[in-house]
């Protein structure tokens, strides 16, 4: 079992505050590009110098703005422009894990909606075996019904394109509510070769997520039993308003 644990975003010059997470203990961060790709490649080969000297386990967010189901082909082409232009600086950086929200159901049904992210998926990485870069791709769990990304859905995806998947625990909860249990989802999840995820506290409504709040003592210790009872390879990036606070407690609890 390996559990790694990290903040969502450096929280300042990438280069710099990597060394300060190591020395603070963290295992992990997520490099954050939800507002966009302007970090360069070259500026990515250097964080990716200094990683390899501190070990630390890197995966990037890639943009908000992606629609894998659009009625639209330009905002498909556009969205897997945006993925793909993050797997590019994970490469060079050495982040293997390129985090993504995938679709919107719209008016296509969840099975059509699947078929057509499967599809895009597919096509992403053929691109990604033709420039010989080393990442996976990882559509993200979501936390509202309108959104695809249903933990059912995600582990199909990953038995039929060989993707990645990115695990967010605190979406779950807000997608499914009183019916979620963290141990269930672990069980779906651990025969998963390694699983990258988000958590955080989670406020939400009828129709799903709303905000991300601090960690629930109680909720991360029920997590972190689940994980450790399958034996779990995994890496949590704490997504809570105080990432890098809420990473240390998370740690300590482990």
């Amino acid at each position: 079992m390996t559990v790694r644990i990290g903040p969502a975003g450096t929280g300042g010059n990438s280069l710099e505050k990597l060394q300060e997470l190591k020395k603070l203990g963290l295992d992990a961060v997520e490099i954050q590009f939800v507002r966009g790709v302007k970090m360069s490649n070259e500026l990515a080969k250097r964080i990716g110098e200094e990683n390899r000297k501190l070990g630390l386990v890197l995966s990037i967010h890639a943009p908000y703005y992606i629609n894998l189901a659009s009625d639209d082909l330009e905002k498909i082409e556009a969205s897997k422009k945006r993925i793909l232009d993050s797997c590019e600086r994970g490469h060079h950086m050495g982040a293997k894990y390129i985090v993504f929200h995938a679709a919107f159901y719209g008016k296509l049904s969840p099975e059509e909606c699947y078929q057509a992210v499967k599809k895009a998926i597919i096509e992403m990485q053929d691109a990604i075996r033709n420039k010989g870069w080393d990442v996976v791709l990882c559509p993200e769990t979501t936390g509202k019904r309108s959104q695809f990304g249903d933990i059912d859905e995600l582990v199909r995806m990953t038995k039929e394109t060989g993707c990645g998947i990115c695990v967010d625990f605190a979406h779950i909860e807000a997608r499914y509510a009183k019916e979620y249990d963290c141990r269930d989802v672990v069980r779906k999840i651990k025969n998963i070769n390694h699983v990258t995820s988000h958590f955080s506290g989670i406020e939400y409504t009828a129709k799903g997520e709303r905000r991300h709040i601090p960690i629930d003592i109680k909720k991360t210790k029920n997590l972190l039993y689940a994980l450790k009872k399958e034996k779990m390879s995994i890496t949590l990036i704490i997504e809570a308003p105080d990432t890098w606070g809420d990473a240390l407690r998370t740690k300590k609890l482990l």
